[in-house]
């Protein structure tokens, strides 16, 4: 399952069904998003409030509506639940072009549409950026880094849009494993140093010829 073929094979789908409102869209991504979590099984249980929250739909009513539409349009296969305490079952559609199922969208679709006919630029695509922060947190804590660092990489690089050096980042795993890298470089540089004038200003990862490590007065004169 190609994560990133998937998501362009249905959202050339999105584009050309008319019928589909944002609504849709939202609950389907919801949708996918846990599809992706469970690593992408034959089907999965869902549970209404929790896709609901995810998709930001406010009103049951609107979720049937939209989810047996997509049921409806061959977007997914749903299997309502009947039982409070067993959730609903939901399959999705491989939309890769690999995929060898035939999958109709009724009259409204001309035909099936190939990702392999789709240029994919890598550097213009984030291939492998972090979704929640959650998961930063998570990798940082099974190496035995600090927290604080965890808060200071997912911070920096959602702000940049991840990227570095302008190239998106590809491999958010290996970028912190650098980012680790480079504090060790400091933190031995650091101790290294055996004269340490009490005016430097502490080294950090992004410092760059627009900084200076020294605290000047600028009450003096020139």
């Amino acid at each position: 399952m190609n994560y990133i073929k998937h998501l362009n094979g249905v959202y050339i789908q999105f584009s050309k069904d008319n019928r589909l409102n944002p609504t849709h869209i939202s609950l389907y991504i919801a949708l996918f998003q846990l599809w992706n979590y469970n690593r992408f099984p034959a089907e999965f249980h869902i549970s209404r409030e929790e896709i609901m929250k995810l998709s930001k739909i406010g009103s049951t009513a609107t979720y049937h509506k939209c989810i047996k539409e997509l049921n409806h349009w061959k977007y997914i296969i749903y299997k309502p639940s009947h039982n409070p305490f067993k959730g609903s079952k939901v399959k999705l559609f491989n939309f890769e072009s690999s995929y060898n199922e035939d999958i109709n969208l009724n009259n409204s679709l001309n035909e099936q549409a190939l990702i392999s006919n789709i240029n994919i630029n890598k550097h213009n695509i984030n291939i492998n950026k972090p979704i929640y922060k959650k998961e930063i947190l998570n990798f940082f804590k099974k190496k035995n880094w600090p927290k604080s660092e965890a808060e200071k990489f997912f911070n920096h690089y959602e702000s940049v849009g991840w990227k570095k050096s302008n190239h998106q980042i590809e491999n958010w795993q290996a970028a912190a494993e650098s980012w680790m890298l480079k504090l060790e470089e400091f933190k031995v540089k650091s101790r290294k140093k055996s004269k340490t004038n009490e005016n430097d200003l502490p080294l950090d990862h992004f410092q760059d010829n627009l900084h200076t490590n020294q605290n000047k007065n600028y009450d003096e004169p020139l």
